[in-house]
């Protein structure tokens, strides 16, 4: 790990849909000083209000992670912040054009490209990190939901998940160094049960959402005419299930790329600390409400510790 703290050479822009409002939005990170950590600037709004990345400004989990200061707010950071925890990027200002990050292609894979090509610059302070003295641990016991992480000399993420079904059911990603982000997890995309899709849309929400930027799991085949409405959101013709029981001959990326994905959440979520950890984690069916509740007792136990690096 880097001995000094980091921010961008100069600044990058991407325009894209939000998933959940459809609205066309454009970030544009912008290199920040030492001990800045990462910021947002609603420049849309009057007065241009900031919103910092921290367990405390998170409002929303229900389908990502929002935060909000005041009246700003900024929706579904997760793949964003997971990029800057991967690439090992300290500090930046992510100043946005509406109320969400854009999905591009439903990872970071595009962030990761974009930030990877303006390049890195070294700041004159110390790096600092995140360590734990004595295992931390969150539990939801009724959703079977676990989170812990102990002290250890690297950082090390487990994640397992299950979802019960015969399409999908137990998974696990273990990433062994945030060194391997990429490739092992950067371009890992979003996912959802054709079920939990169609619910989405009859109460107009994922107005984003499309083939090109999340993988349909298909546990039952629909019918025709499923498909047809399916066709109409989508804006495509000719919906099909493969035969691995996704919609549209989408390709996974990897054989566990569900779980990826949920690891590379909990990277995105567990950045709102602001600091890289040197920790190992073990995740039993994590999601953002657990994620970033876990961040807020990690943040506020006397076992965690924010050194030099």
């Amino acid at each position: 790990m880097a001995r000094l703290q980091t921010t961008i050479a100069s600044p990058v822009s991407v325009s894209g849909r939000g998933l959940h409002t459809a609205q066309q939005v454009t970030v544009t990170f912008v290199p920040a000083p030492a001990d800045f950590g990462v910021q947002f600037e609603r420049i849309d709004l009057p007065g241009h209000p900031i919103v910092k990345a921290s367990p405390y400004t998170v409002f929303d989990t229900s389908r990502g992670t929002s935060i909000k200061e005041g009246d700003a707010q900024v929706h579904t950071i997760e793949h964003l912040m997971a990029a800057l925890a991967g690439l090992g990027i300290d500090n930046v200002l992510v100043r946005t054009v509406g109320p969400e990050t854009p999905i591009l292609d439903g990872s970071s894979r595009i962030y990761v490209e974009m930030l990877k090509e303006v390049g890195f610059k070294t700041l004159n302070a110390p790096k600092k990190i995140g360590i734990v003295t004595e295992e931390i641990s969150f539990s939801v016991p009724e959703k079977q939901i676990e989170l812990t992480i102990k002290p250890a000399e690297r950082f090390k993420m487990t994640v397992n998940v299950d979802y019960g079904t015969k399409v999908l059911a137990e998974q696990q990603a273990v990433l062994d160094s945030i060194e391997t982000f990429v490739p092992d997890v950067y371009n890992c995309r979003t996912f959802v049960f054709l079920d939990e899709l169609q619910f989405l849309i009859q109460n107009n929400l994922a107005r984003g959402g499309d083939l090109d930027n999340a993988i349909v799991f298909v546990d039952k085949v629909p019918d025709n005419k499923v498909l047809n409405a399916l066709g109409d959101f989508f804006h495509k013709k000719d919906i099909t299930v493969t035969p691995d029981h996704i919609l549209n001959n989408t390709h996974l990326r990897h054989p566990n790329e569900p779980a990826r994905h949920k690891l590379l959440d909990l990277i995105g979520d567990l950045y709102l600390l602001g600091v890289p950890l040197r920790a190992e984690i073990v995740a039993n069916r994590p999601g953002h409400f657990a994620n970033t509740a876990f961040a807020k007792k990690i943040l506020e136990s006397c076992n965690f510790l924010i050194q030099p690096a």
